[in-house]
């Protein structure tokens, strides 16, 4: 029979009965991080699965999400073997994979940090017993029921299940609920490492019992995971949560959870981004609107917001009229585009908008700037006729190139396509993902294709940025529309003199302007190239006869459109380096009598480098040029290291 490898678009011929598992061992992928799982037909299933001529089959791989997905849930399997064997009273929950690992809730389960060196080996045990995962399929709900007779937890999943195919795995002695698919054998994991434990209410009901949740982490590489905890104690020295705060950029109040203050230095850097942001979009030919952030209930009905949506949606009654806080943007630039009647001349037509939105998370998922219930989208729409799909799409990427180069922030680009639900015909599916695909074909740079992961009303483009530790941020996004110009009726007058259908594109660069903003504070550490920081300059004197010559160099430095402040305080010339490099200021210059009389400065960078007496006017002319290139590197490059 003929099987097509969708991984590296081949065919390959394989005896009657042949299994997945077959033909990864045909292509000779045996590796721990290869062949976790297959999909067939775009259905993902477990490597033993049968083969049928024709099949298309795409294998999943750990580098792959949905590969780390199998392989972290598969772990969270062996967790739970390994806490059952360790505490038999225990009672499983959940164990989902999530991104960056996995966790499992347990009920009669109280453990704390010093028990993590005991649940590790115990895994280990696990692993080593090789176990191959096996799948069972129970006949009825009932069968499902009495199989877990002795987990109440269990029992309400299955209940709640709508009906269908009821599955469990097995390995050893451990059965659990799942629908799987698993990895083939559990001698691919490697390496298992215990991350931290919490309480958490059963299924996130705050009346609901509270469970005992272990957070942990698993590779198919030793290697992997002394790579992982080094980022993972990096990630706290960086943390935005911690940094933000103590820089004064930001801060959270109790009184407005998941809705942050931007202080006066948050806000420079704030400005600074939009000022960027707005600069590429006049560039690249947009025009900015600003759309109401209340509207009715029925608008948000007709986008089709208020049926799937309603739940994460802040609404009220006003004058005996329902309206809603906007949880997205689109809406009210459907409405801006209804304004006026729209010619084929006027396409493309890219609107951009700085929307302030609103949505409710849930206070468990809130985090620092980067899950927040209050926050900016820097959004796009484009409407074009679909023979400008691909110009449109090759316009952005150029923008998402200029956006993410100036912060070095690397990136990689994915594209969904249609999933089993969709709207709209083949016809428009095609001419969509061609021209998606098409685009990224000539940008030519490489992407990976996620089979079926598009939005049920379009395909999309994301865009996955990577910091200075290589941990990897999902923020852009171009989505392709074919819903809402529908749901609005939205038209333009075509050259042949009919009325058509434009086709839209959402597009996203920083995502939530709060989020890249905490993106950024843990990729630079605090320490901001100068063109974003908010304290470029600051003089330090040696004593208060050199206050009146500090504010006089201070006022050159303002006068040239740089940020510049005195520190006067009686501390020592030391404390007060110490103080400006905590600070995470740019450039220190220091000045006393012997500055004072040859009328220079002495300058000092926040790495500690030394550069002695120069002039003013060459300091100013040198930062002015290093904030203008919007450097990520300092203009002062040698010097002398103070250590």
């Amino acid at each position: 029979m003929n099987i097509y490898i969708k991984n590296n678009q081949q065919h390959i011929e394989l005896p009657e009965g042949a299994s997945a598992k077959d033909l990864a061992e045909k292509l000779n992928l045996r590796g721990p991080h290869e062949s976790l799982a297959v999909e067939i037909g775009g259905i993902p299933k477990d490597l033993i699965s049968p083969l049928q001529d024709g099949d298309q089959v795409f294998f999943l791989h750990f580098d792959d999400p949905k590969g780390k997905e199998v392989f972290w849930h598969t772990s969270a399997h062996v967790l739970a073997q390994a806490i059952l064997r360790l505490w038999p009273n225990a009672k499983p929950t959940i164990g989902p994979a999530i991104e960056g690992g996995l966790y499992y809730d347990f009920a009669n389960l109280t453990i704390s940090e010093d028990d993590f060196e005991r649940i590790e080996k115990e895994v280990l045990k696990v692993v080593e017993e090789n176990h191959h995962p096996k799948r069972y399929e129970f006949a009825s709900r009932e069968e499902a029921l009495d199989a877990f007779a002795h987990n109440p937890y269990k029992q309400e999943l299955i209940r709640g299940f709508p009906e269908g195919t009821f599955s469990a795995y097995r390995q050893g002695e451990f059965f659990d609920l799942c629908r799987g698919p698993h990895l083939p054998n559990l001698g691919k994991i490697k390496a298992f490492k215990v991350l931290k434990t919490s309480g958490a209410y059963w299924k996130g009901d705050s009346t609901k019992e509270m469970l005992t949740r272990i957070y942990a982490i698993s590779f198919p590489d030793r290697k992997q995971l002394k790579e992982y905890l080094f980022i993972l104690e990096e990630a706290k020295k960086r943390d935005h949560k911690i940094l933000g705060p103590r820089l004064g950029l930001f801060s959270l109040e109790e009184q407005a959870p998941g809705m942050p203050f931007i202080h006066p230095k948050g806000m420079i850097i704030w400005n600074k981004l939009i000022e960027f942001w707005r600069e590429l979009h006049t560039e690249a030919g947009y025009i900015e609107i600003k759309t109401p952030q209340l509207m009715s209930q029925q608008l948000w009905e007709t986008s089709g917001h208020w049926e799937h949506y309603r739940e994460n949606m802040y609404a009220f009654g006003i004058e005996e009229r329902q309206f809603a806080i906007k949880p997205m943007n689109c809406p009210g630039c459907m409405l801006y585009y209804k304004t006026q009647n729209h010619s084929y001349r006027e396409l493309p037509l890219r609107v951009a908008e700085l929307g302030h939105v609103h949505r409710h998370e849930a206070s468990g998922a809130l985090s620092g700037l980067f899950r927040v219930r209050s926050f900016h989208q820097d959004d796009a729409h484009l409407f074009m006729k679909p023979s400008e799909i691909k110009l449109e799409i090759l316009q952005v990427l150029s923008l998402v190139e200029k956006t993410y180069s100036t912060f070095g922030l690397p990136y990689r680009l994915e594209l969904s396509t249609k999933p089993d639900k969709s709207i709209g015909t083949e016809e428009d599916w095609d001419i969509a993902t061609k021209g998606l695909q098409g685009a990224l074909d000539e940008w030519g740079q490489p992407y990976r294709i996620n089979e079926g992961d598009g939005a049920f009303y379009g395909p999309k483009i994301d865009i996955h940025i990577k910091d200075a530790l290589g941990r990897s941020w999902q923020c852009g996004t171009i989505q392709l529309d074919m819903a809402l110009p529908e749901k609005f009726a939205l038209e333009y007058m075509d050259s042949d003199g009919l009325t058509k259908r434009p086709v839209m594109i959402h597009r996203a660069l920083f995502g939530s302007v709060e989020r890249f903003f905490g993106i950024l504070i843990e990729h630079f550490v605090g320490k901001f190239p100068l063109w974003l920081s908010p304290v470029q300059v600051r003089i330090l004197t040696v004593a208060d006869r050199h206050n009146e010559y500090a504010q006089e160099v201070c006022r050159e430095i303002k006068k040239a459109g740089l940020l510049c402040e005195v520190d006067h305080t009686s501390e020592s010339v030391n404390k007060k380096i110490r103080t400006a490099q905590l600070d995470q200021v740019n450039y220190m210059i220091t000045v006393g009598d012997k500055e004072i009389e040859n009328k220079t400065i002495a300058l000092r960078t926040r790495d500690n480098m030394l550069h002695g007496e120069m002039i003013l006017s060459k300091f100013i002319e040198s930062l002015l040029k290093e904030k203008n290139d919007r450097s990520l590197e300092s203009y002062f490059s040698k010097g002398v290291k103070d250590e």
